[in-house]
C-alpha cells in the first residue's frame, strides 16, 4: 500500500551542514520543514571537520556557542607552514573581530547531531533519517516535491520548495538539469588517522617540499593527516606498497617509521578524496534551489567548504524566511540567493585556483632533492607579522559572511 505523501512547506534534500543549518534556522522562523538524510546515521570519517571563526559566530548569533564547546573538539589559534627547512606562521585568528577567534576542530557528526538536536526541538521541524532523495517532482514547469525511498520503502514529499543540498554529486541538481561548469582540479588527497603520542606537539599546519606536501590537523588524540598528490596518481602510489607509503609518511611527519604500522596496516585504512572545483551557472528553477556543495563544490584548501555551505543556509533562510512564511516564494527569491551568494563563492574559488596552480601543481612537479625556496608573500609574512591578519582574515571569515536574522521564535 502506498503511503500518503508528506506535505511540508521546505524540503531539504542533505542532512549535512548546509542542509541541517538551513533547516534549523526555517524551523526557528517558524516554517514548516523537513530534512532528508539518506544515511542513518552521520558517522563518516573525513569529513569537513573544520569550524571557521564565521560558522562559529553564526552559533554565538543563535546562542548555542558555549554548548557547541562543550562538545570535544580542539582549538587552532594559528596556522603555519613549513616550507624545505623553514617554519611560518601564515595565519593568525586570534585578532579577528568575532566571539570565537580561533579554528575549532570538531568531528562532523557532533556537530550535525548539535544542529538536529536543536532543530528538533521545534514542532515544525522533521528529520527523516535513512530517507534518500531520488527523483523531484515536476509538474507545470515547477518542482512541487520529490520522491525518495525510506527503508526501501517508496515515499513522497510535496512542497513549496525543495532545496538541494545532498553534495558535489548532487543527484537533485542533475534531475533538474542544471549545468555544471568545472574549474579544474590538479591534485588528489590520501587522508588517513595517525595516533598522537605524547611526546608530539599540538601544532596544526602543512610541510611543503620539492615533490611533496604533507597537511597535519591536530585532533586530540590522533593526527587526522593529508598526504597531497597530482590528481589521479592514487593507483600508482598504492602499486609501490604500504611500506612505500609509510617510509614516506615517516619522512614527512618526521616520525618514527613503527609507529605508522599500527595505524596503516595497509590502503583500506587510506581513503583518496577526489578533488574537484565546480559551480552551477544557476543555482535554481522554479521550486528548487541549490545550495552548499550542491551549488559549488570546493577543494580542501583551507579547509572552507563546510564554512561557505554554511554561511549559503544563512542567507537562505534570511531571504526567503518572509516569503516561505507568507505563501509567496518567486523565481525571484532564490535568484535574489544565488546573486548574495555569487560573489563570495567566486571569490573563494579563485584563490583556491590560484593555490592550486601557482603553488601546490608546482610543488608536486618539482624534481626530489631540490631546495624548496620560501615564496615572497610567506617571506613578507615572516617579516612582517602584523600580515597574518590578512590570510586569517580570508580564511576564517571569508567574502560577505552572513549573519542570523533576529526574530526567530523560541523552541518548544
Amino acid at each position: 500500500m502506498t503511503e500518503p505523501a508528506i506535505r511540508t512547506t521546505c524540503c531539504i534534500a542533505g542532512g549535512g551542514p548546509a542542509g541541517m543549518m538551513l533547516g534549523l534556522l526555517l524551523a526557528r522562523a517558524g516554517i514548516d520543514v523537513v530534512v532528508m538524510e539518506k544515511h542513518d546515521d552521520f558517522l563518516r570519517d573525513f569529513r569537513g571537520d573544520t569550524l571557521h571563526p564565521s560558522t562559529l559566530q553564526v552559533m554565538h548569533e543563535l546562542g548555542y556557542l558555549s554548548e557547541l564547546l562543550t562538545l570535544p573538539h580542539q582549538k587552532v589559534e594559528d596556522i603555519s607552514a613549513e616550507i624545505g627547512d623553514e617554519l611560518v606562521t601564515v595565519a593568525d585568528f586570534r585578532h579577528l573581530p568575532v566571539k570565537c577567534p580561533a579554528v575549532v576542530l570538531m568531528p562532523q557528526w557532533d556537530f550535525l547531531d548539535f544542529l538536529r538536536r536543536k532543530a528538533e526541538a521545534y514542532p515544525n521541524f522533521r528529520c527523516l533519517m535513512g530517507c534518500d532523495a531520488r527523483e523531484i517532482v515536476l509538474r507545470d514547469g515547477r518542482v512541487r516535491g520529490l520522491e525518495a525511498l525510506k527503508g526501501g520503502q517508496p515515499i513522497a514529499i510535496e512542497a513549496d520548495l525543495v532545496v538541494a543540498a545532498d553534495g558535489r554529486r548532487s543527484r537533485l541538481r542533475e534531475a533538474a538539469g542544471l549545468k555544471v561548469e568545472p574549474r579544474g582540479a590538479p591534485i588528489d588527497v590520501m587522508w588517513f588517522r595517525v595516533a598522537r603520542l605524547p611526546t608530539d606537539t599540538n601544532a596544526t599546519g602543512g610541510r611543503f617540499d620539492a615533490g611533496r606536501i604533507f597537511v597535519r590537523l591536530y585532533r586530540g588524540d590522533y593526527w587526522q593527516c593529508g598526504y597531497v598528490i597530482a590528481k589521479g596518481k592514487a593507483e600508482t602510489i598504492e602499486a609501490k606498497g604500504i611500506d612505500a607509503f609509510r617510509r614516506e609518511i615517516a619522512s614527512l611527519g618526521r616520525w618514527d617509521l613503527a609507529r605508522l604500522e599500527a595505524d596503516l596496516p595497509d590502503f583500506s585504512s587510506v581513503r583518496v578524496l577526489s578533488v574537484a572545483v565546480d559551480r552551477l551557472r544557476q543555482w535554481w528553477m522554479p521550486g528548487l534551489l541549490c545550495i552548499g556543495d550542491a551549488a559549488h563544490a570546493m577543494t580542501p584548501v583551507g579547509g572552507v567548504g563546510i564554512n561557505l555551505a554554511i554561511q549559503d543556509a544563512v542567507a537562505a533562510a534570511n531571504i526567503l524566511g518572509d516569503p516561505l512564511n507568507e505563501g509567496r516564494l518567486g523565481d525571484g527569491d532564490l535568484a535574489a540567493v544565488q546573486r548574495r551568494r555569487s560573489l563570495p563563492t567566486r571569490l573563494t574559488q579563485a584563490a583556491q585556483v590560484f593555490a592550486q596552480e601557482r603553488i601546490l601543481a608546482p610543488t608536486l612537479r618539482q624534481r626530489r632533492g631540490n631546495k624548496t625556496r620560501l615564496p615572497v608573500p610567506l617571506r613578507l609574512i615572516r617579516r612582517f607579522p602584523l600580515l597574518r591578519r590578512i590570510p586569517a582574515r580570508l580564511i576564517g571569515m571569508g567574502a560577505r559572511p552572513e549573519h542570523v536574522r533576529s526574530g526567530g521564535g523560541p523552541a518548544g
